[in-house]
């Protein structure tokens, strides 16, 4: 039997990722459910411990468990101060890692983001994942995901001995599931920056849990992309939704930003623009063929699945 122990378990992914587990025929695993509160919703045979990353938790409690395998998904997607998010991201992911390493961890699986790739007007589309990690200062998670992944590069060539499955993810969604990019969807009507559509990529909830459960044994090591097939720019999404687009140029739009985020009108600065203008694309063609796991949504599937759920 396999002991896995999950981190950021009461999020979304981890609840999703839990259920996966639980539901396997023959339940060849014994989890581990770790965050600092339990999960609204902890299967039956599932184990709960506390756990802040940003301290001494990791290093107890993966010493005193020994798992075989640590999935890391405990992050900070939401906007929050950059201290307490960098707490999370940034010196959370190292105590899990020094955890992994110092406690004989055979496989670590790390969430991470196509924003790590960072928001860039010469950014390839798509973008695999040999593609540079240019995750922008500005932001503070494309910055702390481009943080992480050095981390975990550095790891690699250092303690080869401990298996990295590291996941690039595109935006979330699920039915239910709202998050700082689902607000934007709320809106009267879409905004963008004039002269450029801003594609989306999705991933369903589930596909995503069932990719984390593959990690767990059965796929290989490697850093892998994680979307649906295909694309939606906001001309696409404003027709799914039969909403209007506001279309201001980048100058207009970083000065309405600048007296509004003052005055906390908006939580975006001038200089998140870029977040508009230049979203990572991924390619999904390794996590396709060489993790050997096709997701059963793609991104257009994702969204309305969502946008139904949604009301909209």
């Amino acid at each position: 039997m396999t002991k896995v122990l999950i981190t950021g378990a009461a999020g979304d992914v981890g609840s999703a990722l839990l259920h996966a587990l639980a539901q396997d025929a023959g339940r060849p695993y014994e989890v581990v459910a770790t965050d600092i509160r339990s999960p609204a919703d902890l299967p039956a045979g599932i184990r709960f411990d506390p756990l802040d990353v940003r301290g001494d938790d990791p290093d107890r409690l993966i010493g005193q468990e020994r798992p075989d395998v640590v999935i890391h998904l405990a992050s900070i997607v939401a906007p929050t101060t950059r201290d307490f998010a960098h707490g999370v991201d940034v010196v959370g992911s190292r105590n899990v890692l020094a955890a992994c390493v110092s406690h004989g961890v055979k496989r670590l699986v790390v969430t991470s983001s196509g924003a790590a790739y960072g928001y860039h007007a010469d950014n390839a589309q798509p973008l695999t994942e040999s593609d540079p990690l240019r995750g922008n200062r500005e932001f503070a998670y494309s910055d702390h995901k481009r943080q992480v992944e050095e981390m975990l590069a550095t790891a690699r060539a250092e303690t080869p001995a401990l298996e990295q499955v590291v996941l690039r993810v595109g935006t979330v969604l699920g039915a239910g599931l709202e998050n700082q990019i689902t607000a934007l969807f709320h809106k009267p009507r879409l905004l963008a920056v004039a002269g450029c559509d801003s594609p989306f990529v999705f991933i369903w909830t589930r596909d995503l849990a069932r990719i984390l459960k593959r990690a767990v044994a059965e796929g290989p090591p490697g850093i892998f992309n994680v979307a649906g097939d295909g694309a939606l720019g906001v001309s696409d999404l404003a027709r799914a939704m039969n909403k209007p687009v506001l279309r201001l140029p980048a100058w207009g739009l970083k000065v309405a930003l600048a007296i509004a985020h003052p005055l906390k009108l908006s939580r975006y600065g001038p200089a998140q623009v870029r977040f508009l203008q230049y979203r990572p694309v991924l390619d999904n063609s390794a996590l396709k063929t060489r993790f050997g796991y096709v997701p059963d949504l793609t991104s257009a599937e994702v969204f309305a699945l969502w946008q139904k759920a949604a009301g909209l």
